[in-house]
């Protein structure tokens, strides 16, 4: 049987390109029920845990998943944003970081959105609406600065597991990562600046990156390499002494070694050490999350302080400011470049 044209699937004739910004996840609030689906989802990942799968089925659905959800929907109480439809801050800033960079880009044809790995919106959701609003080219901007199995891999894995789904397949850009840009970097050494000029000149910037285990730098992964010359370059461009700086690794989980020196030990440290001015950003984030309002900004202020040290100062994420917007915007003209 030969299609006529008038039954033929209907087909878009614009041709939009599609703006993915890709941030980790969070969950839809802060209930124990919520946290565990959210944690049951992240944790599930092999790229996130790549332990023995079997094992650690048990240890995830017979421990954690009964123990962790409690603690972890207390801390996201502290920083969840009330009477706010949003109430994730991360879902806040990510969703404005869109809607921003959407009116910068101003150009009809492209359509920014936002999703997150793990929670709502979904990446799957967020490509199926692209293709169905017409957009037959798309690129997909994890919002990680530095390249890294857990994060920038896992947002690929999810795009092509969409991909493999299709039975036409946009033509998709994975933006690379940025660490190393003049633009991430003066963006970042903007803020820093910014920073000082208003709290004052510090005795000491620390630089604290999500961690990582060592194992995983030892089995070809990039992202210890990619925090370590982030470092390097924003201490050049601000020209600041090696012994008012230094760089460190939060967040860590499990009993294997991670990448160290690790911030919460590093913290009470500087605090014994007679460091009395603290500063302290986290360039491994685009956008303020339990991770830096929550573990830096309030469990870091209070260790530091309660070791000896005076004041505490932490420089926020580049988030939706102007410089963080700009940032967003060269990074997407570079990858649309051919496509506009």
């Amino acid at each position: 049987m030969i299609l006529k044209p008038n039954d033929h699937p209907k087909t878009h004739s614009k041709k939009n390109i599609g703006v993915l910004l890709v941030n980790l996840g969070t969950p839809e609030n802060t209930e124990t029920k919520s946290i565990r689906i959210y944690l049951k989802e992240f944790l599930s990942d092999r790229r996130v845990i790549d332990v023995p799968k079997i094992l650690w089925w048990l240890i995830l659905n017979l421990i954690i998943l009964n123990t962790r959800p409690k603690k972890t929907a207390a801390a996201y109480k502290k920083i969840w944003l009330k009477n706010d439809p949003d109430g994730s801050p991360l879902r806040k800033i990510t969703r404005l970081q869109s809607e921003k960079l959407q009116k910068k880009i101003n150009k009809k044809n492209v359509i920014v959105d936002y999703a997150m790995r793990y929670g709502s919106p979904s990446i799957k959701s967020k490509l199926t609406e692209f293709k169905e609003k017409g957009c037959d080219r798309i690129i997909i901007l994890s919002l990680y600065p530095q390249y890294s199995g857990p994060t920038t891999a896992t947002v690929n894995d999810e795009v092509c597991k969409w991909m493999l789904s299709q039975k036409w397949q946009p033509s998709i850009r994975i933006a690379s990562p940025y660490f190393d840009t003049p633009e991430y970097i003066n963006s970042i050494s903007k803020s820093i600046l910014t920073s000082f000029k208003k709290d004052g000149y510090p005795d000491l910037l620390l630089l604290s990156f999500h961690g990582a285990p060592k194992r995983y730098l030892i089995e070809g992964d990039p992202y210890h390499c990619q925090c370590a010359k982030t470092g390097r370059l924003i201490k050049e461009k601000l020209k600041i002494h090696d012994n008012k700086f230094m760089i460190s690794f939060q967040s860590r989980f499990g009993s294997e070694p991670w990448l160290q020196p690790y911030t919460d030990e590093t913290l009470e440290i500087l605090g014994k050490k007679n460091i009395k001015h603290l500063s302290v950003i986290t360039p491994g984030f685009s956008a303020d999350n339990i991770e830096t309002l929550e573990e830096i900004n309030i469990e870091g202020r209070e260790e530091f302080l309660e070791s000896g040290g005076k004041k505490f100062t932490y420089i926020p994420c580049l988030n939706y400011t102007k410089e963080g917007i700009d940032l967003l915007h060269k990074l997407t003209l570079k990858e649309l470049a051919g496509w506009i």
